[in-house]
């Protein structure tokens, strides 16, 4: 029998279960996605294709009730794991009047609702990480418990917005989890031609905070590295960077053609990592995955995407009229 390396960590059956659903959430709703774009239907999709355990993993670590999370494009695993929906996210991507993240005016991937804490992001990569240092100051002025996670992928990590958010949270030892999502691609452009170090994690003594590179096919590993990141930037000892490391199975985007740059034979050979097969085969050998509750997981998953799809697709667009509303003060 494979050994049980959640409970070691704090977590029960449901919660792996869980995790996996989300996982398995994140997947259907992205290829969906591609569907529809291929179709005409929606405009764009960026996707969450093979970095679905490094988000579910590192949300599932965070406290759900008050931490912000600052997530990147790709991080759809982290937004439904802090309470976004299928349906929330499908009217983003037919640009809807009731879409949370904008209203309808942004691209896909630009999540953000206050409700659940999600900061909003911007298409300019990795804006988002001085915002969290940001937020996690104004917490610690107003004396609330709270931790910020912002994620980027690796290519972000070489922009002056990374080395300043970095920089000020360890000197001021604030509570900020940075997460690199590596995906080995900066668009087109590989590890190997970004980077000069051999881990993004390898930069992390240059601010004084500790760096940590794990298995971003593993969402336990990862979700260990958060949760230990997290409780330390509560106890006041200040940020970390946790790098952690998958592959991108898809293209950058619906508009890009990997073809060009990667070789096909690449891409396959890293399917047989892909994040969701590898958990569902840990749940299967600890018997908590049965056929039965995989069946009722995956039903349950297909109606809630079929029922975003068509709810989505037949929502109002925004009245035109409404073109600056929250754009200027009003």
């Amino acid at each position: 029998m494979a050994e049980n390396r959640h409970e070691v960590l704090g977590l029960s059956d449901q919660d792996v279960l869980e995790m996996y659903e989300t996982m398995v959430l994140a997947r259907k709703i992205d290829e969906r996605m591609w569907l529809l774009n291929r179709s005409g239907k929606i405009p764009f999709v960026i996707s969450c294709q093979g970095q679905e355990a490094s988000q579910v993993g590192a949300a599932f670590a965070l406290d759900r009730e008050k931490d912000y999370a600052l997530p990147y494009y790709r991080d759809m695993g982290v937004v439904l794991a802090f309470g976004m929906t299928a349906k929330d996210l499908m009217l983003s991507a037919f640009a809807k009047s009731e879409d949370p993240n904008s209203g309808g005016r942004q691209m896909p991937g630009h999540f953000g609702q206050s409700k659940n804490r999600i900061v909003t992001g911007s298409s300019p990569v990795t804006t988002q990480v001085p915002h969290a240092v940001g937020v996690a100051l104004a917490g610690r002025m107003d004396g609330k418990d709270l931790v910020t996670f912002v994620t980027f992928g690796e290519g972000s990590s070489n922009q002056g917005d990374f080395h300043e958010g970095a920089n000020f949270a360890a000197v001021h030892k604030l509570p900020v989890v940075f997460m690199c999502e590596n995906n080995r691609y900066a668009i087109s452009v590989p590890y190997e031609k970004q980077v000069a170090c051999e881990k993004i994690s390898d930069r992390a003594i240059g601010y004084g905070m500790p760096g940590v590179t794990v298995d971003g096919n593993d969402p336990l590993e990862v979700y260990k590295a958060v949760k230990e990141a997290t409780d330390r930037g509560r106890r006041g000892e200040g940020p970390t960077l946790v790098e952690s490391i998958s592959y991108r199975l898809t293209p950058h985007s619906s508009d890009d053609d990997d073809r060009s740059y990667r070789e096909q034979d690449e891409v396959a050979e890293a399917k047989k990592n892909d994040p969701n097969l590898k958990f569902a085969t840990y749940l299967r050998e600890l018997g908590i995955l049965t056929e039965d509750i995989e069946k009722e997981i995956l039903d349950k998953i297909m109606n809630l995407v079929n029922e975003a799809t068509d709810y989505a697709e037949n929502a109002p667009y925004a009245d035109p009229q409404e073109a600056l509303k929250y754009v200027y003060a009003e």
